[in-house]
């Protein structure tokens, strides 16, 4: 689904390198977590991961000096059990899908909210100079502060749906903005909405009140 004014170039670019394998571990997720509802869109990532795999045969294959020397190391070292992880810590719940519980660890019910306005809730899962990977829960009608980007940002939409400028986003849905996008999203009024957005560089609040609150959050 595109939401009006809004081309799918942006997501068709995030999808291919999905299947070359080259995102960061939240937009892994996020993406999968896209798949996962959504998984009409499989076939177009299949078909870019074939595209992958065909342009890695090509490449002449690099020869590994020693190698049968490592691989008899490798095979000596005898058949450790492989540790799995437990998999009821990632079963999450009717609204995160697996890869998205998998990355945070728990589902919503496990998740420790933090209020950044009335209305308007965030979980930040990483914060860091490179960006954020942060749960929203928006009640409905409620707006997030007005902010433009400074890099890229990607949200997806795990419950309920919201408008900006560019349309209207529900379940399933990744919206993508950059810094040319001054936006303020807004929960639809009769459900609350709950997304997972990524971004690649820090947000910049630009009305009043999300100024303040990059100032309280922020510093």
């Amino acid at each position: 689904m595109t939401p009006t004014g809004q081309t799918e170039r942006p997501l068709d670019t995030l999808l291919a390198s999905y299947a070359r394998g080259s995102l960061s571990a939240p937009l892994h997720a996020l993406v999968a977590s896209h798949l996962a509802i959504r998984p009409e869109g499989r076939r177009f990532v299949g078909a870019l991961e074939a595209a992958t795999a065909a342009e890695i045969e090509r490449v002449t294959p690099v020869s590994v000096r020693d190698r049968d020397a490592r691989l008899a190391a490798i095979f000596a070292e005898g058949d450790e059990p492989i540790l799995k992880p437990r998999m009821e810590r990632y079963i999450g719940d009717e609204v995160v899908p697996y890869p998205l519980a998998r990355y945070l660890g728990a589902g919503l019910a496990q998740t420790p909210w933090r209020t950044l306005l009335p209305g308007v809730k965030e979980y930040r899962v990483a914060d860091n100079e490179d960006g954020e990977a942060t749960l929203y829960w928006i009640r409905g009608g409620r707006k997030i502060p007005s902010h433009t980007h400074e890099g890229s940002e990607y949200t997806l939409v795990l419950k309920g749906a919201f408008s900006d400028i560019h349309g209207r986003y529900a379940r399933g849905d990744i919206a993508v903005a950059d810094m040319d996008v001054d936006h303020q999203p807004v929960a639809d009024a009769d459900e609350d909405c709950f997304c997972f957005a990524v971004t690649d560089a820090p947000l910049k609040l630009t009305g009043p009140i999300g100024r303040i609150v990059q100032k309280i959050f922020r510093h």
